[in-house]
């Protein structure tokens, strides 16, 4: 018990720490169960935070603030109708278009893996056969899953709908009445919170540059494979690029899950011939310099985390929060590290 009231009396004795982690607490529980409730305000404050970059820039350039939001917020509705009435029907087209011939190109895969299988000759063709059963089973029943998880999304569809009136209006306020809001919840926290302030600098500095790098990442991709792979004649071409620019969320992971579309698409297009080959080396040579070039430049000034901490943030924040925990699993990470590196240690060890 001593050990334990020591080490409370160490990290915990300071009230600064006390308040930030009622503040980390408070952020937590209140994402976790209102998350889903709330989704389309966490959205709009987030898109509102990535777009405040754009409003101090013009704000800088001595334009006067509302100016500045209503030009910010007219890009933000221009990229909003890009996505809405080209884009995602776009995507949506060529997604209606690649799953009828997904039986055909399982078909054709199962076929040539008979072959090498039967050329191996180190199995005999009834345990070939087993294997190809057992393959085909398994994608039947993850199609049936799928058409089930499809059939049972029509109510959120009905609720994007919703989202997409209600988004752009709340971003607009976010934007507009920022210096307002923020007052506001200020004025419910203590007066004195001079650790959370400093953990909150640090961590808006790594969040800002890491959030918005990404976003110019996934659009630096995106646009670069779906040149690449339009002027090769590939099929599928921006649903495949889409999927290529959206990876980058995922380190390490994603390039490699990505890859596997992208080759078998282009497989049963063109078979074992040098439009494939061309293809492959061209994709390889994007995704190198993605890692060597674009991410040094954009994340030059993001704290470094070790691999394994950004695959453990990965899989921790994206099992709580899904897609929205994968894109922000670094800088939650960086939160984490900004805590550790801010924490009054060696204040409580001399106060004692």
């Amino acid at each position: 018990m001593q050990l334990i009231k020591n080490w409370f009396q160490r990290y915990l004795s300071n009230p600064q720490v006390v308040i930030l982690l009622t503040l980390l607490l408070f952020a937590f529980v209140f994402i976790l169960f209102t998350g889903k409730i709330l989704a389309p305000v966490l959205a709009s404050i987030v898109i509102a935070y990535l777009l405040q970059s754009i409003v101090r820039q013009l704000e800088h350039l001595k334009m006067p603030s509302l100016i500045a939001v209503l030009i910010t917020f007219t890009l933000f509705l221009a990229v909003l109708l890009l996505l809405l009435f080209y884009i995602i029907p776009e995507l949506s087209k060529q997604i209606s278009q690649l799953v009828p011939q997904l039986p055909q190109m399982i078909e054709k895969g199962l076929a040539n893996l008979q072959e090498i299988l039967q050329s191996s000759r180190v199995i005999n063709e009834e345990q070939i056969l087993e294997i190809t059963n057992n393959i085909k089973s398994e994608i039947s029943n993850y199609g049936q899953s799928l058409l089930v998880s499809i059939s049972s999304s029509i109510p959120d569809i009905i609720s994007l709908i919703v989202y997409v009136v209600l988004m752009p209006l709340l971003v607009f306020f976010f934007l507009k009445d920022k210096d307002v809001l923020i007052n506001w919840v200020r004025s419910f926290m203590p007066a004195d919170i001079e650790l959370s302030n400093t953990v909150w600098l640090d961590v808006d500095l790594q969040i800002g540059n890491y959030v918005r790098g990404k976003m110019v990442e996934i659009l630096i991709v995106w646009i670069t494979c779906y040149i690449v792979f339009a002027l090769m004649g590939l099929n599928y071409a921006i649903l495949l690029a889409a999927a290529v620019g959206f990876s980058v969320i995922i380190p390490y992971i994603g390039a490699v899950v990505v890859t596997i579309p992208v080759a078998l698409v282009a497989y049963f297009q063109w078979g074992w011939s040098s439009d494939f080959a061309y293809l492959l080396v061209a994709y390889f040579v994007i995704q190198g310099i993605d890692g060597s070039v674009i991410v040094p430049l954009l994340f030059s000034e993001v704290v470094n985390l070790h691999p394994i901490a950004i695959i453990v943030a990965v899989l921790f924040f994206g099992g709580l929060w899904g897609f929205w925990g994968v894109f922000f699993a670094i800088p939650l990470a960086t939160v984490v590290q900004a805590i550790i590196k801010a924490w009054p240690r060696e204040e409580v060890d001399s106060a004692q």
